[in-house]
């Protein structure tokens, strides 16, 4: 979803050719990209490892004080991946509330992205898309496979794997237990 329509005519957002880097992209894509950076309210939000590892600890309060069950965590630059268990929360709601916990606590230890630009009210403005991607898994190789993409996912940008102390070891899934979210 383009929130501003003067994006609209630089084309569809990619964010492939963005995690690709800027030494892969073209002249062509790399003028378009420029244009429509100096047409955006706030610079887009690129984490550093400190920030990276603000978002974690959000995650890791957050996911203690729900009981969620995480599987495979991975923050970088420009995106985050999660392989959670199914819960009595819908996952929307899970998101809503790990985004928030991982910006309290990035708010909390000074490294917002845009602390530049906080607003006179004390508020920040939001680092997060509004939206989130998400992909049911229905099986032990489906949630094996999510698990070692999330894992495998910081060697794409050459960046070091992570190990977050909240993140549980999958064992395979209960026999006989039913979620219905």
């Amino acid at each position: 979803m383009i929130w501003k329509w003067e994006l609209l005519r630089y084309g569809a957002a990619n964010p492939t050719a963005e995690r690709r880097g800027l030494r892969d992209l073209s002249d062509d894509e790399r003028m378009l990209r420029a244009a429509a950076q100096r047409e955006l309210k706030y610079p887009p939000v690129t984490l550093t490892g400190m920030q990276a590892n603000s978002i974690g600890d959000g995650f890791a309060d957050t996911a203690h004080k729900n009981n969620y069950t995480v599987w495979a965590c991975a923050v970088l630059p420009q995106h985050v991946h999660l392989v959670l268990a199914r819960h009595i929360y819908k996952v929307e709601q899970m998101a809503t509330l790990l985004k928030g916990g991982a910006t309290k606590r990035i708010v909390s230890d000074g490294r917002h992205p845009l602390q530049a630009h906080r607003h006179t009210d004390g508020t920040y403005p939001k680092m997060w898309a509004e939206k989130r991607w998400k992909v049911f898994l229905d099986s032990e190789e489906q949630i094996e496979t999510a698990i070692r993409y999330v894992e495998e996912n910081p060697d794409q940008e050459e960046k070091p794997r992570q190990h977050w102390k909240f993140v549980t070891p999958f064992r395979g899934l209960e026999p006989g237990v039913i979620t219905y979210h």
